[in-house]
């Protein structure tokens, strides 16, 4: 009783921590006259102070000194933040510019360009269907670029920022909290940096629009940080394959709002691309269940298999390896 109520409790949290990132979009949104770089730079600005009272509240400050003496980890770090910035920029620009469907097709790719990458640079061996889903979704690729008369930059550009970020995290080692807390001291002087020059130049919004468009912005942080407690406390009580399951949330949300709420347009040749890009997922998803499965299986029998030598007094047969993760499963989330 006590494990389903967990569940339920790691559902609730999932829902509201990919419900939060797919409906990004509308507090972006409403943080207009300002533009993207001040949308940007405030985010990055109220991250840190909000990183270091979720620290002070969790008592996390064991994870510093050790981090110091670690310069390689430092440069992952800076990288890291280097990247999520670049990754934060682009989707608040795409929310401005009105694209955030073409948005959305970035995050719903990101689990094929993480699949790619593991590929390419950690030489790990795909299994037949996931090379397939990889294969549909270069092919949604090629016919998003004819519907949309150029290649979508933007798509790739988030998946690619996204994918590289998740692989640098796997070299940090830090946890959600102690990892948005690391990134965030990393972008706070240059955030810092930009609104003074925003100010100086008399392009600053944050005193000039009122005190609700000023709370805001000083919210933006938050907004940042909530996503990711929630998230943590779904990655506790839930099972990788439907914390797989439920990353495809957030797209799908920023997609229905594209569609629906900000009223951007899709012809059919998008329709196309975006339903091969879901054919791959379906593909995809599938493989990891039915893999995860399957492990569960063989453990269960190497379990019983081991139980019985034991009565028999033979050796007991060694243990079978863990499930492993549903592919496509962030390795860090941080969405929009």
């Amino acid at each position: 009783m006590e494990s389903q109520g967990e569940q339920r409790t790691g559902l609730l949290f999932g829902f509201a921590a990919y419900g939060m990132w797919g409906f990004l979009p509308l507090y972006w949104a409403l943080l207009e006259p300002a533009g993207p770089i001040e949308v940007l730079a405030h985010r990055m600005v109220w991250s840190l102070p909000t990183a270091l009272v979720i620290l002070a509240v969790l008592r996390r400050w064991a994870w510093i000194r050790p981090l110091l003496r670690e310069p390689r980890r430092l440069g992952l770090i800076a990288l890291a933040a280097t990247l999520i910035s670049v990754n934060w920029g682009l989707f608040i620009w795409a929310v401005s510019a009105e694209k955030v469907i073409e948005a959305s097709l970035g995050y719903f790719v990101n689990p094929l360009i993480s699949i790619a990458f593991g590929v390419l640079l950690l030489r790990e061996r795909l299994r037949p269907a996931q090379w397939a889903a990889v294969g549909l979704g270069a092919l949604a690729v090629v016919v998003m670029t004819v519907a949309y008369g150029r290649l979508p930059w933007l798509s790739l550009a988030l998946a690619v920022s996204f994918a590289l970020y998740g692989l640098l995290k796997k070299g940090v080692r830090l946890d959600g909290v102690a990892g948005f807390g690391a990134e965030t001291a990393v972008q706070f002087l240059p955030a810092v940096a930009v609104l003074v020059v925003l100010g100086s130049r008399g392009e600053s919004t944050f005193t000039t629009a009122g005190p609700g468009h000023t709370a805001l912005l000083a919210c933006a942080g938050l907004a940042t940080a909530l996503p990711l407690i929630f998230f943590g406390g779904a990655a506790v009580r839930l099972p990788l394959s439907t914390i797989g399951l439920l990353q495809y949330l957030a797209p799908a949300s920023m997609f229905l709002l594209g569609l629906l709420a900000f009223g951007e347009e899709m012809p059919p040749e998008r329709w196309a691309g975006f339903t091969l890009v879901w054919i791959a997922l379906c593909v995809l998803t599938w493989d990891a269940l039915r893999n995860a499965h399957r492990s569960r299986v063989r453990l269960r029998e190497a379990a019983a298999a081991a139980a019985s030598a034991a009565r028999d007094g033979s050796v007991p047969a060694a243990p079978a390896a863990a499930p492993p993760a549903a592919a496509g499963s962030p390795p860090e989330p941080s969405k929009g």
